[in-house]
């Protein structure tokens, strides 16, 4: 007897044809993972940035700045939208591009641009300039909690607008705690806003 070795040509096609549907399958949620990572990593960035500049603050014993701004060189503004931020003894709109530094102004601890984090998410904050004092609470005292939303540029809704999005949202207390939660969880979530 003869015996044969190996796939027939039909068997390695129905193969084929049964990966193609996994993969046809599993594509969606693949893309939603990589947004729901990107969205992550942003709002990470901008948390780390606000607890830089409060432990700063508290370190100094002085005022420093968290400041979301439109770009990181020499036109940058303080903008909602951020995407991109700094840390900063003085406010450093028009002076974005200066080299850290503790005496040359705008004072500049730290800078990061958006695309160290993720260029495609997109950030709606309730002011562009977080400053604590010395005991790590803001000043001016806000009335209330102040938040800052991440969200996605390249499609697809929040989980809380009924999308698969897992959108977030750093609350800034005005004691000066911050915090990241989901805004599409329960009240009684330990992670919900």
């Amino acid at each position: 007897m003869n015996a044969h070795r190996g796939f027939s040509l039909i068997e390695l096609i129905v193969g084929i044809v049964i990966l193609g549907v996994l993969m046809a399958m599993a594509v969606p949620r693949f893309s939603d993972w990589l947004r729901n990572a990107r969205i992550r990593s942003s709002a990470e960035a901008i948390q780390n940035g606000l607890q830089l500049a409060r432990a700063e603050a508290v370190r100094r014993n002085a005022t420093v700045r968290f400041q979301l701004v439109s770009a990181i060189d020499d036109t940058c503004a303080l903008a909602t939208t951020g995407p991109h931020w700094v840390v900063s003894m003085d406010n450093p709109a028009g002076q974005c591009a200066t080299a850290p530094s503790d005496t040359a102004a705008p004072r500049i601890i730290q800078m990061r641009n958006r695309a160290e984090g993720s260029q495609q998410t997109q950030v709606a904050a309730g002011q562009s300039a977080f400053v604590f004092n010395g005991l790590g609470r803001l000043i001016p005292v806000p009335a209330a909690n102040v938040a800052i939303d991440v969200s996605s540029t390249t499609g697809g809704t929040c989980v809380a607008s009924g999308g698969s999005l897992r959108c977030l949202r750093l609350v800034v207390s005005v004691g000066g705690q911050i915090r990241m939660c989901d805004p599409a969880l329960p009240a009684g979530d330990a992670q919900a806003c």
